[in-house]
């Protein structure tokens, strides 16, 4: 028997001894306490998650049967918003008000930067995540195009690290100018009564100087600030930099993932309790402080774990600390999915935002005990994804009051931060937002999920745009001003994040210094970024940015955008593509599904750059996949492409993915091969796709995933012959 009973659940002994023996103790919180309360949320919001999943699905019909009523008509916005108002797809919006969520950290409400989002199953992407609130500006601008070429294979290059030390010289020059001088001239820096002396001279906002490391004539760190974040200067003459750099500065450290995200969701593929215990494991090691992770690099057995804080002193001798780590969130899954861990009293599997919501806190609550940990407020961050208007907003509020209860947390400890990622989200984001007013700590404009859920809503109203230009419709910049205008609005503004979302081609760092500016400049005090070596990067932005000046800048100005424009649905109203643009459009959403499945199903990698069909590498996680494959079933489901034209896209771009992924060695072959699961998983995506719920890529994911497990254990269990 693999399972236990408790209270009323049938859990998996792997997840029960889990938190009986690893979580459990050390807490105030005993097994009967956890399981009871566990049983009962599952069992008294269980019913009420079932009814929110049915509504969805009932709106979604009758939007659907409006569109088909209509096919061949011109639009009417008037009345398609007068249509979503009736049926209670468009709530009225009510009274102003203001968040008043408690005791927020500072990484949350006032310093803004760059916010890391990495699959917490993975121990070295979580470890390397949190350790990436500060990041050595000297490595990622030689080691990236950032300074406008990539660094050439074998040893140092003298005259690009010339370069890049010119470049930096620039960039202080800038943050921290100098009354009268250069840092590019400077030949020593020291700390005396007055602050900061190079070479004599002053800063010219003497406040930007904190404090520092070491002899203060000669120290071996400055720490520095510029709106909020901190740079450390760290000289030493010994150092390879160092000992050619006139002034002893071997490299600028800059603080750069701010916050971090440890997904259990979208990056990640757990479809077990087995997948569930390596999650929760890795959370537990992060909230206790004592993960650590070992692996081979360059022939070198590398251990890694959680950084220290990092140590100064102020000009009168007095020792302060700054945090070493990201602040970290915890990504649970939404209300859709189930998961086998557990069966409720009746054999079903229960929701897995249920067990997350139980499972996570109960783990956060470790962190909570330490002197030095995570929140130094408190609290505990959740992001709750893909939930479709306020009533699901205030049903996660309920779980999160429920689990609060269950382990003796004051009321709002949880805090929560909702994604604006579902379309009815997007309408509705106002009343979203005050269904949990008492705990919102962060909103953000997820644009991939919400592409896909977009195509998803009106997939009977026509066929849609190409892709790219999906993007350059009036809706997504409307969608993405109203989140800034809304949450500001709301009083998030020192409170809480707005958010924006991810620059998802790793390799291109230029690219993403010259447009991520973006994010700050309207208004977003952190945006996602898929590295540790971008977020470094993109921290620049926010040293060139003021964002809550640019916040007071755009409420002053006025509201930018409005649902009319939200609802403006992107239908490609001029066809004028030629059979080998339409071509070329499929092979392309092929491929990224084919490349992107495959390591899901054969590998259980939920996130990964996967080469699109120009082997450009795009980072690509079931956001973008639910993009692809709706866009085909849009497309087939209008006749813009035949079932034929489909089906001999996905082979040639299965041979396409076999080739790209010829190097690694645990990768199956999907050309030729009939029986291959990855395969049926892409083919259903699309043409099961317009069936799915919402248009999400889980449940069949799950589904082949689960059966990929098992066809493995059947292997090894089979006798050689």
């Amino acid at each position: 028997m693999n399972r236990l009973e408790k209270h009323g659940l049938q859990v998996d002994r792997k997840l029960a001894a889990f938190i009986d023996e690893d979580v459990l103790p050390g807490l105030a919180v005993t097994p009967d306490q956890f399981w009871q309360g566990l049983s009962r949320l599952v069992h008294e919001k269980g019913p009420r998650n079932r009814e929110l999943l049915a509504h969805r699905e009932a709106l979604q019909a009758q939007i659907d049967e409006w569109h088909i009523a209509r096919r061949g008509q011109a639009h009417d916005p008037k009345a398609y918003k007068s249509f979503l108002e009736e049926i209670g797809y468009l709530l009225p919006e009510g009274r102003a008000f203001e968040i008043d969520t408690a005791n927020v950290d500072p990484e949350i409400a006032t310093v803004p930067g760059p916010q890391l989002v990495v699959p917490v199953m993975n121990a070295r992407y979580a470890i390397n995540a949190a350790n990436a609130r500060f990041g050595s500006l000297y490595d990622v601008l030689y080691g990236t195009d950032a300074i406008g070429s990539r660094p050439k294979p074998g040893g140092y290059d003298l005259g690009r690290g010339a370069r890049v030390v010119t470049r930096v010289r620039v960039i202080l020059d800038d943050f921290f100018p100098l009354d009268g001088a250069s840092h590019g001239d400077a030949k020593h820096y020291s700390v005396d009564e007055d602050g900061l002396s190079v070479d004599g001279k002053r800063l010219e906002d003497p406040g930007k100087f904190l404090g520092y490391r070491g002899d203060p004539a000669a120290p071996e760190g400055i720490l520095l600030t510029n709106n909020g974040l901190h740079v450390e200067l760290y000289f030493n003459r010994d150092h390879p930099i160092g000992r050619h750099d006139q002034a002893g500065m071997a490299d600028v450290i800059l603080e750069s993932a701010v916050t971090a995200i440890m997904d259990c969701e979208d990056s990640v593929a757990a479809v077990d309790a087995e997948d569930k215990v390596l999650a929760y494991s890795n959370w537990l090691g992060l909230m206790k402080g004592t993960l650590q992770t070992t692996f081979e690099k360059g022939g070198k057995t590398i251990t890694r774990r959680l950084l220290p804080d990092r140590s100064y002193k102020r000009v009168d001798g007095s020792a302060f600390k700054v945090k070493g780590r990201a602040l970290m969130w915890v990504r649970n899954v939404g209300h859709l999915m189930t998961n086998p861990a557990i069966l409720d009293r009746d054999g079903n599997e229960v929701f897995e935002g249920l067990l997350d919501a139980m499972c996570t806190t109960t783990i956060a609550m470790h962190d909570l005990k330490r002197e030095s940990g995570n929140s130094v407020h408190g609290s505990i961050y959740v992001v709750k994804p893909k939930m479709h208007g306020p009533d699901e907003v205030a049903f996660a509020n309920e779980i999160f009051d429920h689990v609060e209860e269950t382990l003796g947390l004051p009321r709002y400890t949880v805090k929560l931060g909702i994604m604006d990622e579902e379309r009815r989200t997007s309408v509705n984001l106002k009343e979203c937002i005050r269904a949990a007013r008492h705990r919102v700590a962060f909103i953000n404009t997820g644009f991939l999920d919400r592409t896909g859920d977009e195509i998803h809503t009106s997939m009977e109203a026509g066929p849609f745009s190409r892709k790219d230009f999906i993007k350059r419709k009036s809706w997504i910049t409307a969608y993405e001003n109203q989140n800034v205008d809304v949450g500001l609005e709301c009083g998030l503004q020192g409170r809480a994040q707005i958010g924006k979302g991810m620059w998802a081609v790793p390799d291109e760092m230029a690219a993403m210094l010259k447009e991520k500016i973006a994010h700050p400049m309207a208004g977003a005090n952190c945006a996602w970024v898929p590295s540790p070596t971008a977020a470094t990067l993109h921290a620049l932005h926010y040293h060139q940015v003021d964002v809550f000046a640019r916040q007071n800048a755009i409420r002053a100005g006025g509201k930018r955008a409005f649902v009319e424009s939200i609802l403006d649905i992107p239908l490609a109203t001029y066809r004028a593509w030629s059979d080998e643009d339409i071509i070329r459009e499929v092979e392309n959403n092929a491929q990224g599904i084919l490349g992107y499945v495959v390591r899901w199903v054969d590998q259980g990698i939920g996130c990964s750059t996967v080469p699109d069909i120009n082997n450009v590498g795009l980072m690509e996680d079931r956001a973008t996949c639910r993009i692809s494959a709706q866009h085909i079933a849009n497309w087939l489901h209008h006749g813009v492409v035949t079932k034929e034209q489909v089906e001999t896209a996905l082979r040639k771009m299965a041979l396409v993915v076999d080739e790209q992924n010829a190097d690694d060695l645990h990768y199956e072959r999907m050309a030729g091969n009939e029986a291959s699961l990855a395969y049926q998983a892409a083919y259903d995506l699309i043409f099961l796709g317009r069936k799915q719920p919402s248009g999400y890529t889980e449940p069949l994911l799950h589904a082949y995933r689960s059966m990929k497990k098992k066809e493995n254990v059947d292997q090894d269990r089979t006798p050689c012959s």
